[in-house]
């Protein structure tokens, strides 16, 4: 593996500054570095640099669902977008229930060589919600699994929920709780509010999230472990963890991109691009979800990405699936609603998209310093660019953007994964 040496960038948006990689490692940090004739230098004046990106949430439909997304094709969405690490959620077919399945989606991950992928753990057997999964297995296994959801479902039952923060408490493990209650939202749509009477649509009450949240983390108090909030989304969400953390209980939570730009106004088009779960809510939570992740109630942000094909999404709203693909557009979406109205720095961004998520998760070797020594897992960024989102050129199986043809600022120009560049130009390498 030849050097590296980016010269010029802005790391976490400070001053400009010579990043030299030598194998896997950052070997230099300074100004003026010198190159010898092995050195591959990049100019990057103007760009910034951030350890690479780390999604604690992300959805790669293998093994089940391969015309949705594959490891291999959600891994390249994953580098386009500057991710170094994802998470992939356990709703696959078969269900990622037990050691062998966690093993193969990180087996796959491997083999895929965009980015590191850390399988996520069901909760519970087949996502029912009834009895406890494989956990002590699947962490045990060469996956080494901390982290365990039911996500696409709520593990609604208490009883189980306790037990579950029990049982991952003995090797420090973490339920990611998909806070919806399911009596709550039968036959719901979208959100429960102003446009959805106006429109007809099955609401979807903000309670819903806000009461499971409210059980879990009194439960995770209680016992003394670790829970983590998916996709949070209304400001009632945002107290409550806000409440927790004033206690000192291990709560954690995220929020996507599309909660942090986009409104249930949007619903008006009755575009299924616009149907997700937890469902786009009000500008009120919008701007307190923003907050929320300024000020760090909100720990870090997490894509969501939710492949669907064609026909999935392109029907009537009511027969459509809920989810948007979100890896490639992640970064930009932040930049324009977090770094450009002033919410957040560029120090910042790194702190909520690597750090934080990648403490949570207890990914090692991601999340890390630019520094000497450190692994090279880093992101340079244009974030100068602009130019309007084309789903026709996604490194993803599935194209169902929200973005489509709006205009985001920002552009990931390279990808490196422990040294190896997995995105040169924008491109994958």
């Amino acid at each position: 593996m030849s050097k590296i040496l980016i010269r010029g960038a802005r790391v976490l948006g400070g001053e400009a500054q010579d990043v030299l990689i030598d194998g896997e490692t950052i070997a230099q940090v300074g100004t003026g570095l010198p190159a010898d004739g092995t050195t591959t230098v990049i100019e990057a004046e103007g760009r910034v640099l951030l350890p690479g990106l780390v999604d604690l949430h992300t959805h790669l439909r293998e093994p089940g669902r391969e015309d949705s997304e594959t490891v291999l094709t959600g891994t390249k969405a994953a580098a386009v977008g500057g991710f170094t690490a994802v998470h992939a959620m356990a709703n696959t077919f078969p269900v990622a229930d037990t050691a062998g399945v966690v093993e193969q989606v990180w087996r796959l991950g491997r083999e895929s060589g965009y980015c590191d992928v850390q399988p996520v753990g069901a909760v519970t057997v087949g996502l029912e919600g009834k009895h406890l999964a494989e956990l002590g297995a699947m962490h045990d296994s060469a996956a080494g699994v901390r982290v365990f959801s039911d996500d696409g479902k709520c593990v609604d039952d208490a009883v189980i929920m306790r037990r579950a923060l029990e049982y991952v408490k003995a090797f420090d493990g973490v339920i990611a709780q998909h806070a919806q209650e399911p009596r709550l939202t039968e036959g719901a749509q979208m959100n429960e509010g102003i446009v959805s009477a106006e429109l007809g649509l099955g609401g979807w009450p903000a309670v819903a999230e806000e009461s499971i949240i409210a059980r879990d983390v009194l439960l995770a108090a209680h016992v003394g472990s670790r829970v983590h909030i998916c996709h949070l989304s209304t400001a009632g969400s945002v107290e409550l963890v806000r409440w927790a953390k004033s206690k000192g209980w291990h709560v954690t939570a995220e929020v996507t991109p599309h909660h942090l730009l986009l409104t249930d106004e949007l619903v008006r088009s009755y575009n299924p691009v616009y149907k997700v779960n937890p469902p786009l809510r009000t500008e009120a939570d919008v701007t307190a979800l923003r907050e929320a992740l300024a000020d760090g109630t909100i720990d870090c942000v997490a894509t969501d990405h939710a492949p669907h094909p064609h026909e999935d999404k392109d029907c009537e709203w009511a027969a459509a699936a809920m989810g948007m693909v979100g890896l490639e557009t992640a970064l930009s979406v932040v930049q324009e609603t977090m770094v450009e109205t002033g919410l957040l720095d560029w120090a910042g961004v790194a702190d909520r998209m690597s750090f934080r998520p990648a403490r949570i998760g207890r990914l090692d070797g991601h999340g890390r310093p630019v520094s000497p020594g450190e692994p090279a897992n880093l992101t340079l960024v244009d974030p100068a660019y602009r130019g309007a989102v084309d789903p026709a050129g996604f490194a993803s199986r599935s194209r169902n953007t929200p973005y489509e043809g709006r205009e985001l600022p920002g552009r990931v120009t390279h990808t490196f994964l422990r040294g190896r560049a997995t995105v040169v130009d924008g491109n994958l390498a």
